[in-house]
């Protein structure tokens, strides 16, 4: 495993050409809440190969969580603690070492295998995995930034006051004196996700509203098609 205690990352991104192309290599980005494993499960459900990075990153961290009996996304979450507890700094680091390790492996097995099909669910922190895996990933999948309007993204900040999913900060963080955690995560978390906007932009192939998602009669063919028509490019 890589030594989470003194590696570090550049979260700079790499932008590149590329277009959607067979076999289907799709993976999707974007802040948590936006509903990427949501499309990642009909696409799934229309027999499509998946991979959920959450879970991988789960399973990988099983003996810590398993120390706290914690499990699940929200266990991960309450392990990794609120972004100001003590060990928050070391269990950031330690989830991010354990995601490079996984989209790292997910990535030598497409190269491996050129004619591999493969949807892709990444975690929010996926800009934070480094320049290298950046690179790999936009040469070997085509990436959709799901992007949530300001309204939703005043929803996403309640939604993780209130029901916290895992978090890396990397830093953007900053209590102020006297100012409760709550109030340093309502003031902080629009920055972060202005910066993750930014960094997804320019990774992603091409962008889909979620706003424009919404539609329930939308089914897995619907959103391949509207990828499509975005990038130009057959499924």
């Amino acid at each position: 495993m890589l030594d989470s205690r003194s590696t570090r990352y550049r979260t700079e991104t790499v932008l590149m050409g590329s277009s959607l192309s067979a076999p289907l290599r799709l993976a999707l980005i974007g802040m948590s809440g936006t509903g990427k494993t949501f499309w990642i499960k009909k696409l799934a459900a229309q027999g499509w190969p998946t991979v959920l990075c959450d879970d991988q990153i789960e399973r990988r961290l099983a003996p810590q969580l398993a120390a706290g009996r914690h499990a699940g996304t929200k266990g991960v979450a309450e392990w990794m603690g609120w972004p100001d507890s003590a060990s928050y700094v070391e269990r950031e680091a330690l989830y991010l070492a354990e995601e490079i390790h996984v989209l790292d492996a997910v990535l030598g097995e497409l190269e491996r295998e050129p004619k591999k099909p493969l949807v892709l669910d990444t975690t929010g922190s996926v800009i934070y995995t480094g320049n290298n895996l950046l690179l790999r990933l936009r040469r070997r999948m085509t990436l959709v930034h799901l992007a949530a309007s300001a309204k939703e993204q005043q929803l996403l900040i309640e939604r993780y006051l209130n029901d916290p999913k895992p978090v890396l900060w990397r830093g953007a963080f900053q209590p102020k004196k006297g100012e409760a955690p709550r109030e340093t995560v309502a003031r902080c978390y629009p920055t972060l996700m202005a910066a993750r906007r930014q960094s997804y932009e320019a990774l992603a192939h091409c962008t889909l509203q979620v706003a424009a998602l919404r539609d329930g009669s939308l089914d897995a063919a619907a959103l391949l098609e509207m990828i499509q028509s975005k990038t130009g490019s057959q499924t």
